[in-house]
């Protein structure tokens, strides 16, 4: 029956707090329901599942003889000379970025100039002519020597002695890593903010300190990730210094395939093992440095692989709580 006009409620007749509260439990808002997300997740399921079945199953791979050649001494030599030549590349690759990034951004027009012609040119040729190129040199210059333009040479050296098939694997693996590297180290010196340049001049630093201390920490929050790709397309890379003679992982493997012509699949995919291993520790290795140069940037550091794993497992067991308890 409802009360007639003017009339009031009196504290008796008002709700209590828990039974505000059961009303409130009782209408909690649902979430969404998405049907279209789960349909696509169960389709994606699905497609793995069947993928892994047949990686599995699939006797054309012949998993047993992939076994046999994991771990074989052949392909550990290999595997030693690509970590060698990636190891010498990245680090000259780096050290010629750097200086091709200064040359770009310096007041010069002569090393401006230079600089840009340099990775414009081994930008545009493809590796594989570059290496070639080199393991040819000798063709072109039987002797290299250094002296006075047009005048006398202060010492020579037979070029054939001294590039040997590494050393033209990593000159060659360098030469192409700088000109990419330059990009990468110039954009993140441009990314670094302008103020911090002129608050660095206003205390009178030198140049070269405001680089090293001020400028360079801080542009390698943006070059890290960059060049980290950099430097997992160059293990790939050193798979083209097989035409240059020099067995690495990839040539190994091509080497025992013509031997055994039956065991080229397996050997495959020993080669496709361990680039997956060499890449996936370069990804590692990335996310510690890039949360290294974070502190300070960010309010918090960006949580580990476990640190995810355990708040995801911690919220789905509170979700399956939440779940029963309705």
């Amino acid at each position: 029956m409802s009360e007639p006009p003017g009339a009031t409620v009196t504290l008796a007749e008002a709700p209590t707090a828990e039974e505000s509260s059961k009303a409130l439990t009782a209408q909690r808002v649902l979430p969404l329901r998405r049907p279209g997300r789960w349909i696509l997740t169960a389709v994606v399921l699905v497609l793995v599942a069947q993928f892994v079945h047949g990686l599995v199953t699939n006797p054309f791979y012949q998993w047993g003889r992939w076994s046999y050649w994991f771990l074989r001494p052949t392909i550990l030599d290999g595997l030693l000379i690509t970590l060698e030549v990636t190891a010498y590349s990245a680090v000259l690759g780096l050290v010629g970025g750097i200086v091709l990034a200064l040359g770009r951004l310096s007041k010069s027009p002569v090393l401006r100039a230079v600089s840009w012609t340099y990775v414009w040119a081994l930008r545009s040729i493809p590796l594989i002519v570059v290496l070639i190129f080199l393991y040819n040199f000798s063709a072109l210059y039987k002797t290299v020597s250094v002296g006075i333009p047009f005048g006398p040479a202060f010492f020579s050296f037979d070029e054939s002695r001294l590039a040997t098939d590494t050393v033209v694997a990593v000159v060659g693996l360098s030469l192409n890593e700088a000109a990419y590297a330059a990009e990468v180290v110039r954009g993140g010196i441009l990314s670094v903010d302008q103020g911090q340049h002129e608050a660095a001049a206003a205390l009178g630093l030198p140049k070269s300190y405001q680089f090293r201390k001020i400028v360079l920490p801080q542009a390698l929050r943006s070059i890290i990730p960059n060049y980290v790709n950099q430097l997992i397309g160059l293990i790939k890379g050193t798979s083209l210094v097989f035409y240059v003679s020099l067995l690495d992982l990839f040539g190994s493997a091509q080497t025992m395939g013509s031997t055994y012509p039956g065991d080229i699949v397996p050997l495959l995919l020993v080669v496709t093992v361990w680039y997956l291993i060499l890449t996936s520790i370069v990804s590692v290795v990335q996310f510690y440095v890039e949360r290294h140069y974070a502190r300070g940037a960010t309010r918090g550091l960006p949580p580990t692989p476990l640190q995810k794993l355990r708040t995801g497992l911690s919220d789905l067991r509170a979700r399956i709580r939440r779940e029963a308890a309705v």
